[in-house]
């Protein structure tokens, strides 16, 4: 209840400043009721609610950890710290939601063993060498795979004998540093100053790490403290780290899902992927053009939205260009920028094709649907989709809620 009264009180204080405010006509004091007014509005406006719902204890943490996790007093203080860290309610549904996903990403163990890992990860760099380095140095490198340090102990038939992540990624490096130590290419040197990359960091096929196998572009964006990306990826490695970044990615955004298995979707095919593959049925149905029902809104490459226009953006284009309020192509596009944040849906695209779908089928759009989008990964035996995953996530989310549901929380 302290919110409510804390909020109470600002609203006598803001009613006390326009009182006085109104009583002197002649505004001698204009520049202190403005800084009065504006530091209420301010203090009104940074206030965090805290939600109602209560909140779970570590202890209580590690009761609703499932019983395959080991030492779930140490897991479930690190989540509770993180929790606090980022601020977040400790909630049962938050908690289990991250409990989840920890679960069906790695069983609770920080550096999981992977099945077949070395021999996949050799076929992963070789396919991407030549696009990466160019033809001449992909064949010195492959050469060095097979020969070096030494013949019998070469770094590929080492990379066929790992079993972690960690110690593919620890090796991998060994290896980039051997490689532009050894071999004095002038290739390599111009190859790093023009991207911006570190060899290592350009050519690892390990792309996502830890115990929620959060994505290592995603967590140099976010990360925690000052450190390179070597230092980084040892940090994802840990117990806490991996949690960090997972937790990060998962919980540090605002959607209006009515259930958790659109925010386990979303882990898996991308931040509001649900809300926008709904915003893509809803532009399907309106023009009659069959679309991928993503969520992706716009083309990219490497991360980096493209200037080619995606199917989502040329029916759009079709379609508002006849509206009642008709959007330019660039504001179109200036819009469907913001397809990874919670502001897109106060854009005139998106609230524009909210009301053709009123109008047409007199009823709200749905807010989210399921993406459709395919899971292929070398760590993978066989394709999956986002689907899959998020089912087998909610289904562990259940079984979480239960146990905290006997908690009496």
């Amino acid at each position: 209840m302290g919110h409510y009264f804390a909020t109470i009180s600002r609203f006598f204080w803001l009613v006390i400043v326009f009182y006085h405010f109104m009583k002197n006509p002649l505004l001698k004091n204009l520049p202190l009721y403005i800084a009065l007014f504006g530091g209420a509005i301010l203090l009104t406006a940074c206030t965090q609610e805290t939600p109602d719902t209560p909140t779970l204890s570590n202890d209580e943490i590690a009761k609703v950890l499932p019983n395959r996790s080991q030492d779930k007093a140490s897991w479930a203080g690190d989540i509770g710290a993180i929790f606090d860290e980022l601020k977040l309610h400790k909630d049962k549904e938050n908690i289990c939601t991250v409990v989840a996903v920890i679960d069906q990403e790695s069983n609770f163990h920080a550096n999981p063993a992977v099945a077949n890992l070395g021999q996949a990860s050799l076929r992963a760099i070789d396919d991407k060498l030549e696009d990466k380095l160019g033809k001449q140095l992909a064949g010195v490198f492959r050469t060095m795979l097979a020969t070096r340090p030494t013949k019998d102990n070469s770094f590929e038939s080492q990379i066929k004998k790992v079993k972690t992540e960690k110690e593919l990624d620890e090796l991998y490096q060994q290896m980039f540093d051997y490689f532009t130590s050894t071999y004095k290419v002038s290739g390599v040197n111009n190859l790093t100053k023009l991207t911006g990359e570190s060899l290592d960091e350009r050519l690892n096929p390990i792309t996502t790490l830890g115990s929620m196998q959060v994505h290592v572009n995603y967590a140099k964006r976010h990360r925690r403290a000052n450190m390179t990306d070597r230092t980084l990826r040892a940090d994802m490695y840990g117990q806490y780290g991996g949690l960090y970044y997972g937790i990060h990615r998962l919980m540090m955004y605002q959607a209006d899902y009515d259930k958790p298995l659109y925010r386990f979707a979303d882990y898996n095919s991308g931040v509001y992927s649900s809300r926008n593959s709904a915003f893509q049925k809803r532009v399907a149905s309106l023009t009659g053009i069959s679309l991928d029902i993503d969520g992706d809104l716009l083309l990219y490459a490497n991360g980096t939205v493209s200037s080619a226009k995606s199917q989502t953006e040329t029916a759009l284009i079709k379609l508002l260009a006849t509206a009642k309020t008709p959007l330019t192509p660039a504001q179109i596009r200036s819009d469907l920028k913001k397809e990874k944040k919670a502001s897109f849906e106060q854009t005139a695209t998106y609230q524009g094709v909210s009301e053709l779908f009123k109008a047409k089928y007199k009823k709200d759009p749905t807010y989210a649907i399921m993406p459709q989008v395919v899971i292929s990964s070398t760590k993978m035996k066989q394709d999956k989709n986002t689907n899959w995953y998020a089912t087998n996530v909610n289904r562990r989310y259940e079984a979480c809620m239960t146990l905290a549901n006997k908690l009496g929380k």
